[in-house]
């Protein structure tokens, strides 16, 4: 293939641009922030779950706390009838006997039940505050996926911004290289992972870092200005500049 010096040389300006706008990808692809959001992503959701079932069991203790509560208030009532009936005098002395063991023993009852409300409730206000402590990393977690939202936006943008930049610059080279030049540029870049165009300096492929041969660089020394010569290791196009050592 044929092409002369100046359209040569612009194909590393081109791979210039390109390498660049790889490393852009590269870039976006393990920014740090993306990494941190995740993480910070799943740590809300664990807390969500968290805060969820924390607040199943703050409900299922007051439910337990009414049922007690119930339960000693019947107690209660049913004590208050036992001596107001015995109060009143009515009934015969055994009658009077048995409501006054019942109320003993009713009393001894509603201690017990008292003693396991006061257990019950204490448990609640526990649980209770388990539940804010959880909602309150909850909402920090939050807040935190909030902020490194907006920072991984912020960094993309920047990256954008200049990807941009370089996708403009890069329409003002590629129309200068012509388009078989640019056709086998894009093909061994294809093959060569991004880098199809690279300088011959000091003697050395700039695209696999190898030096060249003596029976190479004198093919490429006897090579034609306007020929476009490729290294034999990589095949890449090899662009003969000053320092080229040939």
């Amino acid at each position: 293939m044929k092409a002369d010096l100046v359209r040569q040389w612009r194909l590393l300006d081109l791979q210039k641009l390109d390498t660049r706008l790889d490393q852009l990808a590269h870039k976006e692809r393990q920014l740090p922030v993306t990494a941190q959001l995740e993480q910070a992503t799943a740590r809300r959701a664990a807390l969500a779950e968290e805060v969820v079932l924390a607040g199943i069991a703050v409900q299922d203790s007051e439910r337990a706390v009414t049922k007690a509560d119930a339960a000693v208030q019947l107690v209660r009532d049913r004590a208050a009838r036992d001596k107001q009936r015995l109060e009143s005098g009515a009934g015969s002395a055994k009658d009077l006997q048995g409501l006054q063991h019942e109320l003993e023993t009713l009393a001894r009852r509603q201690a017990e039940l008292e003693d396991a409300e006061l257990e019950v409730m204490e448990n609640a206000e526990a649980l209770k505050a388990d539940l804010a402590t959880k909602q309150t990393a909850e909402a920090d977690a939050e807040a935190e996926v909030a902020q490194l939202s907006v920072r991984r936006e912020q960094e993309v943008a920047e990256i954008a911004s200049e990807r941009e930049q370089v996708q403009r610059d890069r329409a003002n080279v590629a129309p200068g290289i012509g388009a078989e030049l640019l056709g086998l540029y894009e093909k061994i870049r294809e093959q060569q992972g991004g880098v199809g165009a690279a300088a011959l300096s000091q003697k050395r492929c700039g695209g696999c870092g190898l030096e060249l041969g003596s029976a190479d660089l004198a093919r490429i020394r006897a090579a034609a200005e306007d020929e476009v010569v490729r290294c034999e290791e990589c095949r890449r196009i090899l662009i003969r500049t000053a320092e080229s050592g040939l």
